[in-house]
């Protein structure tokens, strides 16, 4: 992410909007894995101070930006990881940024540790009593490997695409006479992500963060039309960083098996075509909404497996 470039027609720009004070952390939704996690930091910055208190001094003394709206102390950027949109504060370089290049999804790691943890312990002891029994906990282990992957992706550069914003199959493409957002008619795509699916969610086009809006739900199977209006879900409005600075939104969806939505962006943010935003943990429901006039050509087709970030939704001729 890199700060907003000024412009000589800012004055066409949309004006920022405050943080949803519901929205305190990355995973407004919170959850067992995360208040563990939490602990754990708490537990290892007093390991820290105790018995490194040079490198707890060396990493204050480099640290940019300001920690403040960070709920704990702030050491390393490891404290930062469920506050990054909360506060600006960086190091440079960051000595924990290969997290970041892991094939697995940064903000799903603590789940999947345990989860495959507990899948492998529980497969050796069924090993043990008999061998059959140990099958299903390696299954299990498996789809939660797979489950938090974070391959690469080549993003197409053409000027007009829209990409996906999420893995999965298309179930709904429908055209709104107006959306309030967007300022006009609107098309909407829903993209259904089952548990097989790649959960990392992108931005469909190089923008600028506008607003956020989280708000609690139900968790209905996300095939089930009425998912979209019921179940807890965080809507990112974005504008497009080039003329004519289309508005757009993405909406993450919690499933029935999904539970925690993960945003990690904050109003200001400037990101690529296709940079990462978020994630929903398991099977669950992604929407983009994007203004619909006379140079919009629709790619996708419903029923299309389309890939975050790599497959093109549309285009603006």
């Amino acid at each position: 992410m890199s700060p907003p470039e000024p412009t000589s027609d800012s004055a066409s720009r949309l004006p920022l909007e405050p943080m949803d004070p519901q929205i305190s952390s990355i995973q407004p939704g919170g959850g067992v894995c995360m208040r563990l996690e939490l602990a754990w930091g708490h537990v290892r910055r007093a390991l820290l101070r105790t018995f490194c208190p040079a490198y707890v001094e060396r990493m204050r003394a480099s640290r940019l930006g300001d920690p403040t709206g960070c709920p704990h102390e702030v050491i390393d950027s490891r404290d930062l990881k469920y506050y990054r949109n909360q506060v600006k504060c960086w190091w440079e370089p960051d000595r924990f940024a290969w997290r970041d290049r892991l094939p697995f999804a940064r903000a799903g790691l603590a789940e999947l540790l345990l989860l495959a943890s507990a899948s492998l312990a529980l497969a050796a002891i069924g090993g043990w009593l008999w061998w059959p029994i140990a099958i299903l906990p390696i299954l299990v282990f498996a789809e939660v490997v797979w489950f938090f992957r974070n391959p690469r992706r080549t993003i197409p550069q053409e000027s007009g695409l829209v990409v996906s914003p999420a893995d999965g199959k298309v179930v709904a493409i429908d055209e709104l006479e107006f959306d309030e957002y967007v300022g006009g008619p609107a098309l909407r795509i829903g993209i259904f992500l089952s548990i097989f699916n790649v959960h990392i969610n992108r931005v469909p086009v190089e923008c600028r963060v506008i607003g956020l809006t989280y708000r609690r739900g139900k968790f209905l199977n996300a095939l089930r039309p009425a998912s979209v209006r019921e179940n807890e879900q965080l809507a990112i409005r974005i504008e497009e960083n080039r003329p004519p600075y289309r508005r757009m939104i993405v909406r993450q969806i919690a499933g029935a098996i999904a539970r925690r939505i993960v945003c990690w962006s904050a109003p200001g943010d400037v990101l690529g075509r296709g940079e990462q935003f978020g994630m929903i943990k398991l099977g669950s429901r992604t929407e983009l909404v994007i203004p619909r006039d006379e140079t919009l050509r629709v790619v996708v087709k419903l029923g299309e497996n389309v890939q975050a970030g790599s497959s093109v939704m549309a285009r603006y001729e």
